[in-house]
């Protein structure tokens, strides 16, 4: 399976701005980088948008000790179902020989 290629936020507003300038077509830029077009035409209008805080990727989100708590006691309570469920194919496993 391939993954998706990544590319930082100043390469993208140098293809962005190169692409708005009208220097390079839309089809020549997505086609050296190996993207869509349509990836081309977004980066630009995000850059045309707001070109100081375009491609800015969001800070790390700070989580409560509630959030925290809530999601450690339903881990536990999955990982309670998980082990039920091991049990119950291995029985029934058993049971069909």
């Amino acid at each position: 399976m391939s993954r998706k290629k990544r590319y930082d936020a100043e390469l993208k507003r140098q293809i962005a701005k190169i692409y708005l300038e009208g220097r390079r077509t839309g089809a020549n830029l997505a086609e050296e980088l190996g993207v869509h077009i349509n990836t081309i035409y977004k980066w630009g209008e995000q850059y045309r948008e707001d070109p100081e805080n375009a491609f800015r990727t969001s800070e790390p989100r700070e989580y409560s000790d509630d959030e925290l708590e809530k999601s450690n006691q339903r881990i536990k309570e999955l990982e309670e179902e998980v082990e039920i469920l091991r049990k119950t194919v291995a029985y029934f496993a058993k049971a069909s020989q």
